[in-house]
């Protein structure tokens, strides 16, 4: 759902490197092969089995990367692009069915969720957003972007980079490194697989990766008819038309640099920038 955090404290930060990683006794993961992406799709789908016609993680990518890192980067990228898409078709269905907050949004422009569920489909709520709360969403995720990725995030968990030996899908926790506590992590916020069996994590990876690549085939399904009506001939009459344009979030801010150039340009050159 759209909407906006904001939060402040009083602290008095404590430098970083005083912060002792915590100490862990986890094996270290081992990376995955193309047999084990064979053996596992037959886990995920044993109709269609392995079917990788582009070939992905078969081969190296280059001089810096040997196939196994290849492989922990997609399964990675899969189960961190599966997530978002379980969210967002989960929130597209409720922001099309009218469910908002009942509170403002914003006191200093007099702009409430009510104001911003009543413009239309999920993506005409998007571009009715005000311009600093979009950039307020993209500083969020960038923030999460770089903690994820960031080796003394997870040298702090006691954990690898994916693609050197790590679990894919692990996100750091913000404790204790950032200098106020949060009470939940992104990864196992409420502790229910910390304790659970291996086979029982094994089946929770397994569900996990099929839900995830139903929701990106929802959410882009989504997508497609409220922009070509019709497309989809499942959805069709079920989804608002929109008529902006999905691929380019920043469209209708017109106050930001170079988007008055980038909309004045063929959609296919939007695109493919």
């Amino acid at each position: 759902m759209l909407s906006l955090f904001s939060a402040s404290a009083t602290f008095a930060p404590a430098p970083l490197r005083a912060i002792a990683a915590p100490a862990t006794t986890a094996a270290s993961v081992r990376m995955e092969t193309v047999a084990d992406l064979e053996a596992l799709a037959k886990k995920l789908n044993p109709v269609v089995g392995y079917w990788n016609p582009l070939c992905l993680g078969e081969t190296s990518a280059g001089a810096a990367y040997d196939t196994e890192a290849a492989i922990g980067y997609l399964r990675h990228s899969e189960i961190k692009h599966g997530r978002i898409a379980m969210a967002a078709f989960v929130g597209f269905i409720v922001q099309s069915n009218g469910i908002h907050f009942p509170w403002q949004m914003s006191n200093a422009e007099g702009l409430s969720y009510a104001d911003v569920a009543a413009v239309g489909g999920p993506a005409a709520q998007w571009d009715a957003l005000p311009t600093i709360a979009k950039l307020q969403i993209f500083g969020l995720i960038f923030f999460l972007e770089v903690w994820s990725e960031g080796s003394m995030t997870l040298a702090a968990a006691g954990e690898k980079h994916y693609m050197r030996g790590g679990k894919p899908g692990f996100f750091p926790p913000f404790n204790p490194l950032l200098p106020h506590p949060v009470p939940f992590n992104l990864f196992d916020p409420f502790g229910l697989s910390k304790n659970a069996s291996p086979e029982k994590k094994e089946r929770g990876l397994l569900c996990e990766i099929n839900n995830g690549r139903a929701a990106m085939i929802g959410i882009i399904a989504f997508v497609s008819e409220a922009r070509v009506p019709g497309s989809v001939p499942a959805l069709s009459g079920l989804i608002t038309p929109y008529s902006g344009e999905c691929m380019a979030p920043f469209s209708a801010d017109t106050s930001l640099p170079f988007v008055d150039y980038m909309n004045s340009l063929p959609s296919f050159l939007v695109f493919a920038n």
